[in-house]
């Protein structure tokens, strides 16, 4: 097994230390030389270790003064503080501040893909001719589960996940799911294609404006949603990011209202961090979050492939609700995937890609 660097062990450490309040918001944290000494390590490593800290919200440098934590877990929905000014900075008018590809960024190659076609219609034969589960492949499912361990930190079994013909076929099955009668937050602005599945499948929505580090605190005190649909990473066409204090201001609305997280991860494989996307699904345990996410960026558009992985607590609810629906992704296509996740060859695509962005 890979071992893990130690930057992202000292990072990790760090940010535990940060959230339990050993330091406190507005605390000053050991200087790099000092950290370098506690933890045995260079001075680079802690560097590194800190840009991550920085980089996800978590840390602000002053100069000639060092870092300090700008991370308060007092800070988030239903406490007596607000996380934002009246005057937090609006998202850019600029609509290509969250156009994607981005410099660094390169296809899939072809020719990876099309020897895996061939790989799974030699060795596969006639099974790529047999229906899939309504869930999806088993094969797929596997995979994905351990895709999404090694790389994002989300520990769950494959009958958690569900495989559906791109991310809007999910989100109509997730309304299906939940129901229409609940009001579906979503943030302003936000893909155009999300406003039209909810208004396609009669939900009602509300719009939740956006600021500079997510959704203001504002709105969602106001907010009626039973559900907010979320795009922590990038979200498209602001290319905001959501701050760590603010992911977890949005499980903390979701676990006081009894409300549910669609965490749409949309694009965040190609993060120029050296460590993946802290997620939604993953700071919250799996509770109220519903991850969704497809290979529309990383592989093709023309692969109408995305996956959701469900809450313990909603299983048995989409088995019960939508279970019955065929799935809509062919066989050959999700046993090909299977073969790229499971042979190394997406994820040494990703580790590509995000290594060119890094330098770009």
């Amino acid at each position: 097994m890979k071992k893990t660097p130690e930057y992202i062990n000292i990072y990790e450490k760090l940010k535990n230390d940060i959230i339990e309040r050993v330091y406190p918001a507005e605390s000053r944290l050991p200087s790099k030389r000092v950290a370098a000494d506690r933890y045995g390590v260079s001075v680079i490593t802690i560097q590194h270790a800190y840009e991550l800290l920085e980089e996800e919200g978590y840390i602000v440098p002053r100069e000639r003064s060092g870092y300090f934590v700008c991370y308060d877990p007092t800070d988030v929905f239903g406490s007596v503080h607000s996380m934002e000014t009246p005057d937090a900075a609006e998202p850019s008018d600029d609509a290509s501040a969250g156009n994607f590809p981005g410099p660094g960024f390169e296809p899939f190659p072809f020719s990876v893909y099309a020897k895996a076609v061939r790989r799974i219609l030699s060795e596969k034969a006639e099974a790529v001719l047999v229906k899939a589960p309504g869930q999806g492949c088993l094969e797929l499912r596997e995979a994905l589960a351990g895709y999404l361990a090694r790389s994002r930190g989300i520990k769950v079994t494959p009958d958690r996940i569900v495989i559906g013909s791109g991310a809007e076929y999910l989100y109509g099955m997730i309304i299906d799911m939940l129901g229409r009668y609940r009001s579906y937050g979503i943030e302003d602005p936000s893909y155009g294609k999300i406003l039209q599945v909810y208004k396609l499948n009669g939900a009602h929505t509300e719009h939740l404006r956006l600021g500079k580090n997510g959704i203001r605190t504002t709105e969602l005190e106001k907010s009626g949603a039973g559900v907010l649909h979320i795009t922590p990473y990038r979200s498209y066409p602001s290319g905001i990011s959501a701050s760590a204090s603010k992911k977890r201001e949005y499980i903390s609305y979701a676990k006081s209202r009894g409300a549910w997280i669609i965490e749409d991860d949309f694009e965040s494989e190609y993060s120029p961090l050296s460590k993946p996307e802290e997620t939604l699904f993953q700071i919250d345990g799996g509770v109220r979050v519903i991850y969704v996410n497809s290979f529309s960026i990383t592989i093709s558009p023309g692969i109408r492939i995305a996956y959701m992985v469900l809450p313990k607590l909603l299983v048995e609810v989409y088995k019960d609700r939508v279970g019955f629906c065929s799935c809509s992704v062919p066989t050959l296509d999700q046993l090909v995937l299977a073969e790229l996740l499971s042979g190394g060859d997406f994820e040494r695509h990703i580790n590509r890609v995000r290594r060119k962005i890094r330098r770009s």
